[in-house]
């Protein structure tokens, strides 16, 4: 993983100076709600229901056992004992008290943790495959390039005040597993005659007006990349919509002027400072390259003997095949640690758990921690061996459940339990569901289909591009939610179709309940996928089953 040098280190304890000069004038009087919100939101601070929202950014998704032993630190010092992890490859702490802010930001510090720019209209945290530099699909770690762009971003004079925020995300695999083309800019790493350069994806977005991101171009050589992106920003910059906050987006700038015209102005832009500065050689990015430290592997082979004879324990067998991935080397594996156990809150880690994690990285995963988008852990570089002795401990935590990919790996937003944006609340309905859909057998039998929940029209739970989507909205000030179906955020991403009229909470867990008896009745056989079902036979059995004991 990438290493921070000392002028990271100065920088960000100076970050944290200046922030507690703020919230001290904030506290004196001196700075009112507005004047500090502003200064807040540079820093990563929200003001949401019941208190301020510390967003920390995890770059790429990447953390060291110590980085997660501080995010375990603030989370038990001060906030209520656990932190959320979000799609975004952040996580958020909802209690802490603004006095303490400082102190609890100068202690993500030390561990070279920030908020900066995870919040307002600037680049945000660019994420990228939780699997990367593990997979044996991918070509090259997205990595790299995700923190070039980090540094190229960071408190970049022109585009800190964009139209809007701003997102981008990289793959590097055949799966993506980053949701790019849902982004203002994805980027899909592969190489032509032989040369590493990017598909440059724009306008992708969900929210209130959804859009699947388009290709602007099908190959930019990685020398290209930090040019081209200027040049994209750039043009968004100036033609974006600034009169009106959900016209601000790139897609909207995109979709109004159209694909055609919008590439246009990109390469008109970027024709006049491709062979500036900001051109990337190769001595630059082997300097990056350097900062990231490989795991010392072990020289071991595929299928160890403790890995096959824990295979005749039936529970870990079921885990192995859920949660266990290939991994590049031999006798190793990539870990996915479920934190969507029944009936808690997704993407919810306590403190402790943390802690466990982290120690659990030192022991078995050369202390390296992936977030990943679906708000799930991932131990990236685990020996084979070991498989059986880390399952055991994670059980043991409440974090082996062996659901990765099924009805209950629920992706959900906060909503209205903590969001001052929601209509309606997504932890309760996420929490029934899991209960509802608690019988191992049963959702292994259902098999994989992805379920994402949004309290709002902001769409933080990716709702549009779940397989079943739920969108809480207020009618006569009651809770209902709109279902979608067929939505994908993969490299075929697709935006879900609304089933019908929205239902009251009271019925929402019967109503995905009878959708998924529609789909185990109507599938040609256990290997047909419920998204495959719903695209070969469409909405309406499914929407006439939903609806029929309304």
């Amino acid at each position: 993983m990438y290493i921070y040098d000392e002028f990271d280190r100065t920088f960000l304890q100076e970050r944290v100076d200046e922030f507690r000069d703020q919230v001290k004038r904030r506290l004196d009087g001196e700075l009112n709600e507005e004047e500090f919100k502003p200064l807040r939101l540079m820093n990563g601070v929200y003001l949401q229901l019941h208190a301020y929202m510390l967003r920390i950014a995890i770059p790429y998704g990447t953390l060291s056992s110590d980085q997660m032993r501080a995010l375990a630190h603030v989370a038990r010092r001060y906030d209520r004992g656990y932190g959320h992890f979000t799609t975004r490859q952040n996580i958020q702490f909802n209690w802490i008290k603004l006095e303490e802010l400082p102190d609890a930001m100068a202690d993500l510090a030390r561990a070279g943790m920030h908020g900066l720019q995870t919040s307002g209209n600037c680049i945000r945290n660019t994420t990228t495959d939780q699997w990367a530099n593990a997979t044996p699909e991918e070509i090259e770690d997205p990595r790299l390039y995700a923190e070039i762009i980090r540094q190229w971003s960071t408190l970049h004079p022109e585009f800190t005040y964009l139209p809007r925020k701003f997102k981008i995300a990289i793959t590097a695999a055949k799966h993506d597993r980053a949701a790019i083309r849902v982004h203002d800019i994805g980027l899909r790493l592969h190489r032509k005659d032989g040369v590493t350069g990017f598909e440059v994806i724009v306008g992708g977005g969900l929210g209130r007006t959804p859009f699947v991101g388009k290709t602007i171009r099908e190959f930019l050589p990685r020398h290209d990349l930090l040019s081209y992106l200027e040049a994209i920003l750039r043009t968004y910059n100036a033609g974006g919509r600034r009169d009106n906050i959900y016209k601000a987006r790139i897609k909207i700038q995109v979709h109004e002027i159209g694909t055609e015209e919008f590439t246009r102005r990109v390469e008109a832009e970027w024709a006049q400072i491709k062979d500036g500065a900001l051109a990337l050689d190769d001595a630059a990015i082997d300097a990056i390259r350097a900062h990231f430290k490989e795991p010392d592997f072990e020289a071991l082979t595929d299928g160890p003997a403790e890995l096959e004879a824990a295979k005749t324990n039936p529970d870990f067998a079921r885990w192995y095949a859920n949660s266990v991935a290939p991994h590049r080397k031999g006798g190793h594996a990539i870990v996915t640690i479920s934190l969507k156990p029944v009936g808690a809150p997704p993407g919810d880690a306590t403190a402790d758990q943390m802690d466990a994690v982290a120690d659990l990285a030192d022991q078995y995963a050369y202390g390296e921690i992936r977030v990943a988008h679906e708000q799930n852990l991932t131990l990236p570089h685990v020996r084979q061996k070991d498989l059986f002795t880390l399952w055991q401990a994670l059980d043991a935590q409440g974090l082996a459940t062996p659901n990765i990919g099924l009805i209950s790996d629920i992706i959900a937003c906060p909503g209205l339990d903590y969001c001052a944006l929601a209509n309606a609340r997504s932890i309760p309905l996420a929490q029934d569901l899991t209960k509802r859909f608690a019988d191992l057998d049963r959702i292994a039998d259902i098999g994989r289909v992805h379920l994402n929940i949004s309290g709002c029209i902001n769409a933080c739970g990716h709702h549009h591009v779940g397989h079943i989507g739920i969108l809480g909205v207020e009618k006569q000030d009651q809770e209902f939610y709109q279902i979608t179906l067929g939505g994908k955020a993969n490299h075929k991403a697709k935006l879900g179709e609304l089933l019908g009229p929205a239902v009251p909470e009271n019925e929402v867990v019967n109503v995905v309940e009878r959708i998924l008896d529609t789909y185990v009745e109507l599938r040609t056989s256990k290997q047909e996928t419920f998204i495959a079902a719903v695209q070969r036979l469409g909405i309406e059995p499914f929407k006439e089953r939903a609806y029929a004991a309304r």
